[in-house]
């Protein structure tokens, strides 16, 4: 699962651990005092990995056919042979091959190229050559040149290996144009031809969705290139905005990045290019002499809902950034059920799952380096296999067509769906629903299942219609400030406009409790791994579930659309949006 989510969502999990662990800790009898020794405590052992034959013992357990097919597969995708399955490695090539193999006994069609499963998705590992050059020139002053690691950091542009502008500076806040709620940061300055520089973040009173949205420096770049921007600057505020510090940012200036890739070797860039990060010292430099002090818009940003005015800045900013690229390939795995009704066959519900994990990291406490992803999302690849399965033996074919996509490159910023969203192999107008497994946690027996995004469309409607024929409630979004529904691959289907949701088994009963273990002492660690206490009956209830989601999708009489009115179904055209 995207990263971002479990640094976001560990925060409020992990508390819940350790609060759930406080009283065994209080239930301790106490020494007294006076008869206590005073020695030095002896330092805690350090942990280690059962041994093999009781890992084994673990894994080879007997079960039900149907768990020990589910089982199989998490087995092979999260043993240490694949390494982490990271995107561009020849492991997660592997684990391609054997989902295609796996759609194939499944009696999937292949929707792949050239009449096979896979689509080539070609990657781009992006990253600063150099620091960069960054000068600022006033009139009557000499040209000052910013410093590197005090100033700012650069910027890495994806859609060019040198990037050379001499621009004004334009303050615009947080660079938000949001008319929904009458907000225009961009309102009564013409940027055209000139660089912007915002505030990170978003305000708070936003829902939470749409402030992540807005927080987002994909949108923020994006809206700049709308309104003629050149390029952005982000500006540092010391000690507010969530993410990483700007020394944090200076010493990873030159961390590589990957997008999918163009065919002269360059990276997708939708929006004007991040040229790079001033902190607060360099912004007192970039306003000196404007109508607005530094000092006082600083202030000012420690509330969220404040509207700035937008300044023009004194002078101009020369910038010069060299970026390197090193080409990389992975793929995405396609396969289909021919819809059999003659009127909405031909439209597609797509059932996602990413495949790949985050490879081989530094070395745990116990010294595992392989960052297995046997939850993350091996488990959701198994559902998605298990599910298409169900589909032939049901001897019925749907009435729409179903298409199982295993996207790569989900880890490194939601990167195989995105290609896949727009590169399909089918037509991109027939595609009329996404449900997204990510990461479906199988240690307790879920009671309940959160549907992100279930009340942005009639999906929500349709899901939870389908959960109640298999006993199982559907809960709401149990943190929305969280904003997963932006954050796992189904949002790149929403880019284009298609209804789409999210599913994740509920906190209901013992899910909060397994939720904040799985955060606090698995998730993108080498701990998550086939050896889990993974519960292979609910891995079924969980199939069982969304096998009968898909049914209501595919079968219904109406395709699903958008609510009226539904800021995500509206900003992208949405069907049934307006």
């Amino acid at each position: 699962m995207f990263r971002v989510i479990g640094v976001v969502v560990l925060s409020g999990l992990a508390s819940a651990a350790i609060a759930q662990a406080a009283p065994a800790a209080q239930s301790t009898p106490k020494t007294t005092p006076q008869t206590t020794p005073q020695t030095t405590p002896a330092p805690a052992p350090a942990p280690t990995k059962p041994s093999a034959a009781a890992t084994n013992a673990i894994v080879n357990a007997a079960l039900p056919d149907d768990q020990a097919a589910m089982k199989a597969h998490v087995m092979f995708l999260a043993s240490d042979a694949m390494r982490g399955r990271e995107a561009g490695s020849p492991e997660f090539d592997i684990a391609a091959q054997y989902v295609a193999a796996q759609f194939y006994a499944a009696g999937l069609r292949p929707a792949g190229q050239d009449g096979g499963y896979i689509q080539k998705v070609p990657l781009t590992t992006y990253k600063p050559a150099d620091k960069g050059n960054f000068v600022l020139s006033k009139a009557g002053v000499p040209p000052q040149a910013l410093v590197f690691g005090e100033d700012y950091t650069p910027g890495a542009n994806p859609g060019r290996r040198e990037t050379a502008i001499d621009a004004p500076v334009v303050f615009v806040g947080y660079g938000i144009v949001a008319p929904h709620v009458k907000r225009d940061d961009y309102a009564g300055v013409d940027v055209r031809g000139k660089i912007v520089a915002y505030f990170g973040g978003a305000p708070n009173s936003l829902q939470s969705e749409e402030r992540a949205h807005f927080a987002s420096p994909a949108t923020k770049a994006v809206i700049a290139a709308d309104h003629g921007a050149v390029g952005t600057i982000t500006l540092d505020r010391p000690g507010q905005a969530r993410g990483r510090s700007f020394a944090t940012q200076a010493r990873d200036w030159d961390e590589a990045r990957t997008t999918w890739a163009n065919p002269d070797g360059t990276g997708e860039n939708a929006g004007a290019p991040g040229l790079g990060t001033i902190s607060a010292a360099g912004a007192a430099k970039l306003f000196a002499g404007a109508k607005a002090k530094w000092e006082d818009i600083l202030k000012q940003a420690n509330n969220s809902e404040t509207r700035f005015k937008p300044v023009e800045l004194p002078g101009t900013l020369t910038v010069a950034l060299k970026t390197s690229f090193e080409p990389e390939s992975s793929a995405n795995v396609a396969g289909i059920i021919p819809g059999a009704d003659p009127k909405v066959g031909k439209e597609i519900v797509i059932l996602s799952a990413h495949l790949d994990h985050i490879g081989v990291g530094k070395p745990d406490a116990t010294g595992d380096t392989i960052n297995n992803g046997a939850e993350d999302n091996a488990v959701g690849i198994a559902s998605l296999i298990e599910e298409a399965k169900r589909f032939k033996a049901s001897g019925k074919p749907p009435r729409r067509t179903i298409m199982f996509l295993a996207v790569t490159a989900e880890e490194k910023g939601l990167v195989g769906s995105d290609y896949f969203a727009k590169h399909p192999t089918v037509a991109k107008e027939a595609i009329v629903a996404d449900v997204n497994l990510d990461m479906p946690l199988l240690t307790y027996r879920f009671e309940d299942m959160v549907v992100f995004g279930a009340d942005r469309s009639t999906l929500g409607p349709i899901v939870s219609k389908a959960v109640a024929g298999v006993g199982v409630t559907m809960s709401p979004d149990p943190d929305p400030a969280q904003a997963i529904f932006v954050r796992s691959d189904h949002y790149r289907f929403v880019q284009q406009g298609i209804p789409s949701v999210f599913l994740w088994p509920g906190q209901a009963g013992a899910g909060k409790a397994a939720w904040a273990k799985f955060f606090a002492d698995n998730y993108h660690q080498p701990s998550d791994e086939i050896s889990l206490p993974i519960d292979w009956a609910q891995g079924i209830r969980f199939v069982d579930a969304n096998y009968a989601i898909a049914r209501e999708i595919a079968d219904g009489d109406d395709r699903p659309r958008w609510n009226k009115g539904d800021f995500f179904g509206l900003l992208y055209k949405g069907y049934g949006a307006r």
